[in-house]
C-alpha cells in the first residue's frame, strides 16, 4: 500500500496550492479519502474528507470556502485545491485512506505527508 503527496511548498498568502496523493495496493474507489494536516506539538486535524465515489465531501469550519476535495478513481487519485491560503494553513498535510464497514474502520491508510508552508 502507497500513499504519496505532492504539491506542496511555500506560498505567499491569498495564494493556491494544489496537492495530490497518488494510491496504490488497494482498492481506491472502496475508500473514503481524507485530507488531514498537522502543526508540530499540536494533534493531527481533518481538514477534508470524500466519500468513496465523490458523491459526498465535508470540511473543517477552517478552511470551508476555501478549500475543495476531489478524486478520480480512474487515477487513483485525490486532490486538495486550496485556495486564499492563510499564515495559519502553514502544517504537514497528510493524506488518509480508510475502509468503514458496518461503521467500524477496518482498514487506515497514511502518507508520508507534504510540508505547506504559508508566508510573505
Amino acid at each position: 500500500v502507497q500513499l504519496v503527496e505532492s504539491g506542496g511548498g511555500l506560498v505567499q498568502p491569498g495564494g493556491s496550492l494544489r496537492l495530490s496523493c497518488a494510491a496504490s495496493g488497494f482498492t481506491f474507489s472502496s475508500y473514503t479519502m481524507n485530507w488531514y494536516r498537522q502543526v508540530r506539538g499540536k494533534e493531527r486535524e481533518l481538514v477534508a474528507a470524500v466519500t468513496p465515489a465523490g458523491g459526498s465531501t465535508n470540511y473543517a469550519d477552517s478552511v470551508k470556502g476555501r478549500f475543495t476535495i476531489s478524486r478520480d478513481n480512474a487515477k487513483n487519485t485525490v486532490y486538495l485545491q486550496m485556495n486564499s491560503l492563510k499564515p495559519e494553513d502553514t502544517a504537514v498535510y497528510y493524506c488518509n485512506a480508510q475502509f468503514t464497514y458496518l461503521g467500524y474502520v477496518t482498514s487506515d491508510y497514511w502518507g508520508q505527508g507534504t510540508q505547506v508552508t504559508v508566508s510573505s
